[in-house]
This record gives C-alpha cells, structure tokens and sequence, in this order.
C-alpha cells in the first residue's frame, strides 16, 4: 500500500510544459506529482532550442571573423575547435538544467518519479512500482524525430536532432533531409563552423512567406550551402565511410547524415487504450479547453500535435492552471497570435495568418512591406538583408505579419501583442521608436497604409482648401 500515490494533479512528462504545470499546481498549494522517464527539462533543453541556438552562437561567431560585413575590419579564416564547440553547447545545457532539475521541483514541493507512466485504468497510473490516483492527469510527453520510409535509411547510420550535438567533429559533408526549421539552422551551423553543407527537401519552409523564404535561401546559397528542393530521394545506401544519397538524376555523398523531417507525438508508452483516450498517429485529441476524451486527463504541447513550439507548451501549461487550479473552467486555448520563429542569419519570424490564408478568409486585405534597405541602423551595422511583410483588413486590422533580417524574433514582439489584442495598424503607426533602431521598421511598415489615401488628388483638394482658411 505504500506504492500508491494520492495526489490533486499528476503530469506527465517534464519538458517545458510539464514543469510549467508542476511548479504552479505545488506553489499553490496542490499536491503535485511529476513522473519523466526521461531527461529533466524534456527536448527543448536537451536536444532541441537550447543545444541548436548555442551552436549558431558559435556559427555565428566564426563568421563574424570570416565576413565583419565592410565594416573596415580585416576579415580572417577562424580556427575552429569543433570539440570545444561541443563543450560549449554542453556547457549551455548544464547552466540551464538547474532550473529544471529534480532537486529544484522537489524543494517546490513536487513528488518527482523518475520512471516511465503508463495507464492502468481511466484514472490510475503506474510508474515503476508506485500507483497514482490523481484527480487530474496532464499529459506533456512531447514528441520525438519523425523518420520517413526512405529506401535503405534504416541500414545506415544518420543522425538527428538528439544525436547531432554529440558530435565532437565537425562533419566534412553533412547531409540534411528536411526543410523546416530544424534542418536550416543546423545547416547554417554547421556551414559556418566548417563543414559542406546539403539540404534535400520537396518543399523548402513550407509553411512560411514564399517572398521572405527566398531571401533566407538566397542568403544560405550565398554561404555555400547546396540545396536541392522540389526533388524525392530514391534510395540511402553507404559505400565505406560515405553516405550516398540517390536523387533522380544524382547521387550525393556525404560524411554525415541529418533527419529532419518533423516531428512525432510521444504517445506509445502511455496505454491510452486503457484510460479511453483518444488519439491518432499525429497526436492526442483536445478541445480548446485541452481536455482529453476522458474527462479527468488533459494533454499540452508537442503531444497534441499541432503546432510544435516550446512556447505553445508553456502558453498551455498557463490554461491549464487556470482550469485545473484555479477553478476557471471557461479558460480556452486560442493561437492566433502564436508566433513561430526560425534562428537563422537572417532570421525569420511569423505570427498570424500568411498572405494565402487571409485571401482565402477575407475578400478584401492590404499588404504592407518595407525593406531593411530603407531603415538607417540596418545601414549602420552594414546588415540590410530582410523586410517586413504585414496584412491587415481593408479597414487595418491587423492579421499578420512575418519578417525576415536581424532579430526578426525580437522585431515580432509587438505584432504578436497587437494581433492577440485586435488592434488596427494605427496603434503601430503611432507607436515612437527610439532612433536609430530596426524597431522603425515595424512602425514605417505601418505608416506605409496610409500613404495612398494621404497622398491621394481628394487629400490634396482638402489641404489646398484648408490653406485658404489659414
């Protein structure tokens, strides 16, 4: 009988929304127990934004002494020590795991199991050899690389998002198939610090701005990364050391090989079956209020499928608490200002909907671009590759907006606001940016929808008469 648990509240899983979930349930007053089976901190920490962002750190870094972007710096060829790179990223997960670690959840007052869960029934869990009787489950176990059926894949070694920061050599041709996100960053990466480069996909970004993807693309093939779109790959078979990847009408050879063609919910331990939950191969079923088919169990994150961003898990964990702690059952998801942002040089960053969709949505929209060309603190630090891209209704609401150039990420706070608020282009057009700063770029973006009506034959007619009255 001691093996069984009561609790209010039991997640499942400690990545960015699990802990999230448990830290809030026990600091107010929950009895809160946290089962991983896995690492502390989930993929996010381990093998996913945190690792890939400090190797572009040093991707980045090299190639600041490689091209100092004519800023009358003498450019030189970096000595790169991939093995310290390696330390470096390792060292970034280390000062971050603290923060996530069992020691620090359980001085929150979370009963943490280090095991496996899978249901026994509709409201009982088993991890290891301990029973838990929760009121409430939530689900956050994330999701793991996606493998497609490729001919000859699984007879060769590949690696992918889990593997690639194990590495304390830097690859002489590294291979990528896929063409989101993951692959691109670690494609400018691992350019930057010294490795060929080949990204092979049907489609490249697909789901952001076809117009601002081609000035990312146009910036990667720039660096000298081959990349090979619009083409299946027939067969992965290897010859020796070589990796030989067969195109239709060539084969690729390469050292490494890199995976990264999405993502799969993490579903297959869990016995779903026996708490009558239901679920299909991309993800656990939720309404807006993220409840399962089984009313005492929700899911967040990666494991719903959907949309698969640490901050989306995080932006659930909140819903949740509000439900499950603080009796606000009416509280709902809602991701239409759920932004989504690539980190590469230049970075690309978008939030609501694209152009395609508003014109499938709204009849009549406005489209709102300005360049970095035109913003004077681009000009400055000599880095004028990008543009903003924003829509809004006829009547300027606005719907969304993407960006491409420096810190686009950062530059996208405030469409993200003004899109969840509902706000009208002119809170942007009136916002002051200090300058110099690429933050203009937001504002002239904005201001840009009202210059054909400012400009207009009426508009002058009216301050010709105006100046009579003066």
């Amino acid at each position: 009988m001691s093996n069984i648990i009561n609790a209010d509240i039991c997640i499942i899983g400690a990545g960015s929304g699990g802990l999230s979930v448990a830290a809030g349930a026990s600091q107010l007053g929950r009895k809160t127990v946290l089962v991983e089976g896995g690492k502390m901190g989930g993929d996010c920490l381990n093998y996913g934004c945190v690792p890939s962002k400090a190797l572009l750190a040093a991707g980045n870094a090299a190639e600041h002494m490689r091209n100092p972007a004519k800023l009358g710096i003498t450019p030189h060829e970096p000595l790169i020590d991939f093995g310290a790179v390696h330390d470096h990223v390792h060292d970034v997960i280390a000062g971050i795991a603290p923060h996530d670690s069992v020691e620090r959840f359980e001085g929150l007052g979370v009963q943490v199991i280090q095991e496996y869960a899978s249901f026994e029934d509709k409201t009982t869990l088993r991890a290891g050899d301990k029973i838990i009787k929760a009121r409430r489950y939530v689900i956050a176990t994330g999701s793991s690389p996606s493998v497609p059926p490729i001919a000859g894949l699984s007879d060769v070694p590949y690696l992918t998002n889990e593997t690639i920061f194990n590495l304390r050599q830097a690859p002489e041709h590294l291979i990528i198939i896929g063409g989101g996100p993951i692959g691109f960053e670690m494609a400018q990466a691992h350019r930057r610090l010294g490795s060929d480069v080949t990204v092979v996909a049907l489609k490249f970004m697909e789901n952001e701005d076809p117009e601002l993807v081609n000035i990312l693309m146009e910036k990667l093939s720039g660096e000298g990364i081959s990349l090979k779109e619009n083409i299946s790959i027939k067969k992965i078979s290897q010859d020796g050391r070589a990796i030989n990847v067969e195109l239709d009408e060539e084969i690729i050879s390469g050292s490494h090989l890199l995976v990264a063609t999405g993502r799969s919910p993490n579903t297959e331990k869990l016995a779903l079956e026996k708490a009558d939950v239901e679920y299909t191969r991309n993800g656990i079923t939720v309404g807006a209020n993220l409840r399962t088919s089984n009313k005492s169990i929700y899911a967040i994150g990666d494991v719903t499928g959907g949309p698969g961003f640490t901050h989306k898990a995080g932006y659930d964990a909140g819903i949740i608490i509000r439900r499950l702690v603080f009796g606000m059952f009416w509280a709902k998801a809602n991701y239409k200002a759920l932004p989504h942002a690539t980190y590469t040089d230049p970075a690309l960053a978008s939030v609501g909907l694209g152009e395609s969709e508003a014109k499938k949505k709204y009849n009549d929209i406005k489209i709102l671009r300005w360049s970095y060309k035109d913003n004077d603190r681009a000009q400055a630090t000599r880095q004028t590759a990008g543009m903003i891209k924003v829509i809004t209704t006829k009547k300027g609401l606005i719907l969304g907006a993407s960006i491409v150039g420096k810190s686009a990420d950062e530059l996208l706070a405030p469409w993200t606001l003004a899109i969840n608020q509902g706000l009208k282009i002119s809170s942007m057009a009136n916002v002051i940016s200090p300058y110099p700063t690429l933050g203009e770029i937001n504002k002239r973006a904005a201001s840009s929808f009202y210059t054909a009506s400012l400009f207009s034959d009426k508009t002058r007619r009216l301050v010709k008469f105006l100046s009579w009255l003066g």
